[in-house]
């Protein structure tokens, strides 16, 4: 489905989407769009105030709420404050190659941030949700590798990239056990991932601090990558389009751009028992389970 855009998606009306860091980048283009399309739509961020400044600026029907996915406590207020069916949950707030910092609850921040604050914040809203879980990973997931030995980055030097691929492939790793156990329990709701492919956000930008190579970096990244807008295609495509279970939708041009379409992901990704096992050790870190009856795990 290689033509799909922001005008193939369906009305929306009376359907209810969450997105998290909804106040800027892909978030906030997500957003405007799903409310657009008449959805009612809820910006989970970290900054009420900004939040606000976003939602004041898109059509329909919108509502901010507070969410630190970097604080399980935050996490879990947002969830028991939060009792109307969820039609959509859009993952994706990240953190991309700050430097070494520590969540609230002591995990390393992009692994903390991007995976298990998704994590918990999945499982503690899964019997609400109707619809579909989407998760925003990146094409960095292919250089990384979970390290179950040091995953918080305590022993081993740290390496800001390398901690968010390890982010990055725990996303789709997260998204394919999600799917695997849906599909055990019988629940018609669809887990699937996108990536944005080199898209010119807020994110990228933000990292690096200001200094003659990172804005040379940026300029770069501003000359050949794509902008907000067309980076939030492929989650748009991966929340809406008639995709499989497990799905990993991205750009399918060159050069990280392009309409979005089904793609391939590491062979890392696709293993079984890694996901498996991220998952349980992800239950261990967040106090956090699945939430739906499971007879074989």
């Amino acid at each position: 489905m290689t033509t799909f855009s922001a005008s193939d998606l369906p009305d929306l009306t009376g359907r209810t989407a969450v997105v998290t860091g909804a106040n800027s980048g892909i978030g906030r283009v997500t957003a405007r769009v799903l409310a657009a399309r008449g959805a009612r739509v809820v910006l989970a961020v970290r900054s009420p105030a900004k939040g606000r400044e976003a939602a004041s600026t898109m059509p329909g029907s919108t509502e901010v709420r507070e969410l630190d996915l970097a604080d399980l406590a935050s996490v879990r207020a947002f969830a028991d404050g939060f009792g109307d069916p969820v039609d959509l949950l859009i993952n994706n707030a990240g953190l991309m190659t700050p430097p070494l910092s520590r969540t609230a609850d002591g995990f390393e921040s992009q692994f903390g941030t991007n995976h298990l604050g998704h994590f918990a914040l999945t499982n503690l809203l899964l019997p609400r949700i109707t619809g579909r879980v989407v998760t925003v990973s990146s094409g960095a997931h292919r250089v990384g590798k979970i390290d179950f030995v040091d995953l918080n980055w305590e022993r081993k030097p740290y390496r800001a990239m390398a901690a968010y691929g390890q982010s990055k492939l725990a996303n789709l790793l997260f998204s394919a056990e999600l799917q695997r156990r849906l599909t055990a329990v019988g629940s018609p709701v669809l887990a699937t991932s996108a990536h944005p492919g080199l898209a010119a956000t807020n994110l990228f930008r933000a990292q690096g601090g200001d200094n003659p190579l990172n804005r040379l970096v940026n300029a770069g990244v501003r000359a050949v990558g794509q902008t907000d807008e067309g980076g939030a295609q492929a989650t748009l495509h991966a929340a809406l389009a008639t995709v499989p279970g497990n799905a990993f939708s991205g750009p399918s041009g060159a050069l990280g751009k392009g309409a979005p379409k089904l793609v391939g992901r590491s062979r890392a990704a696709q293993d079984a028992e890694l996901a498996r096992r991220l998952w349980t050790v992800s239950e261990e870190l967040t106090g956090v389970t699945f939430p739906l009856p499971l007879t074989s795990a």
